[in-house]
């Protein structure tokens, strides 16, 4: 019998989700304080079958964090214990900002989804950069004294709102300067729809020099190469969603998470009232309503790219049979978040358990 539905009733459901979120960070950061951490790790720790090689980097679980969880990198570590394989930190812009203004974020309970405006609140790549670079000096000491494979830790980045749009590459080329030294892996952002312009950059005639310029910089600053993604939105059309996977084939980029959050509200089946779903207001709608679509890209792009692309899977992910049939579908690794603000601290490590299981199925 689970307890955190319950819970989650009791304690969070009629509480404003912006605070449910910091107070539940809150407790998961705790036990990484006061050592609870490396005793839950112990029983939530991907088993050592469930490792990937990706982009050159071994992940210890091919599923993980999406960005937005963990916007400053100051709960890497707790997460990881938790037993996600990679945290994608982020989204991180150029410069310190405190986001859009509250409330921000909405729970669609019926549906299992949210719908945020958060406009990347953080405190800008300068302050996050050594905070990545302690997680992973962290990390890499743990896993050096268990003998556990060190999780992977990526990094996204978006533009910052007071940037005007023609100086975009300016801003993502300073996020990069700070933290491409320390990020395992870099995804450019340009697919949230909560940065008034930013969804322009998908356009190809923007993507390309802003692609180029950030990859050019994380060559300079770092002399080891660091994988560079692309993270798009659910609602671009089909021959988009192509273009941009031929830009980035040709850029020599590493690969595309797909997809972001959606503006789309008619057509994802939603079972709230339409007048609550209406006092949300705008953002992007996450969780298990987009689970559809984000199949649908990824199989586009499978299609379409073969192997010459890592695919990054996320959106309407709750299950490990979801993540099961993402990496069918041609997902070289599978991100949630959504999903845990209903199910709990202990998903990842439930849906570490079902993958295993459905490994030892195919290998009778």
């Amino acid at each position: 019998m689970r307890v955190y539905p319950a819970f989650f009733k009791a304690a969070f459901s009629w509480m404003d989700p912006e605070l449910a979120h910091t107070l539940g960070f809150a407790g998961i950061s705790l036990t990484r304080r006061c050592g609870l951490g490396r005793v839950l790790s112990r029983f939530t720790a991907p088993d050592a079958g469930n490792e990937v090689t990706v982009m050159g980097l071994t992940f210890p679980s091919p599923f993980g964090l999406a960005a937005g969880f963990d916007k400053g990198a100051t709960g890497v570590h707790a997460l990881t214990d938790l037993g996600f394989g990679h945290v994608e930190v982020g989204t991180v812009t150029g410069h310190a900002q405190p986001g859009n203004p509250r409330p921000r974020l909405f729970r669609l309970v019926r549906d299992r989804a949210v719908v945020n405006r958060m406009g990347f609140n953080n405190d800008g790549a300068q302050a996050v950069a050594p905070r990545v670079a302690a997680a992973l000096q962290s990390l890499a000491q743990e896993a050096a004294r268990t003998g556990r494979r060190r999780p992977v830790v990526g990094v996204n980045i978006g533009k910052t709102k007071a940037v005007e749009l023609e100086h975009a590459t300016e801003d993502y080329v300073r996020s990069t300067r700070f933290l491409a030294p320390y990020a395992d892996y870099l995804v450019v952002n340009v697919s949230s729809p909560n940065t008034p312009g930013l969804r322009q950059l998908q356009e190809l005639d923007s993507l390309r020099p802003l692609l180029r310029a950030v990859r050019a910089e994380a060559d300079r600053v770092t002399s080891r190469r660091v994988p560079l993604l692309v993270k798009i939105a659910p609602d671009l059309a089909d021959e988009d969603v192509l273009a941009v996977a031929d830009l980035a084939m040709d850029l020599g980029l590493d690969g595309i998470v797909a997809t972001n959050t959606t503006i789309a509200r008619d057509g994802l089946g939603l079972t709230t009232e339409q007048d609550e779903v209406v006092r949300c207001g705008a953002g992007g709608l996450s969780g298990a309503p987009l689970r559809r679509r984000s199949l649908e890209v990824l199989r586009l792009l499978k299609s379409h790219v073969g192997d010459r692309l890592v695919l990054v899977s996320v959106g309407g992910v709750t299950t490990a049979e979801d993540v099961v049939e993402r990496l069918d579908a041609g997902a070289s690794l599978v991100q949630g978040y959504t999903a845990f603000l209903y199910e709990g601290p202990f998903w990842a490590a439930r849906i570490n358990k079902g993958l295993r299981r459905a490994a030892r199925r195919t290998t009778r």
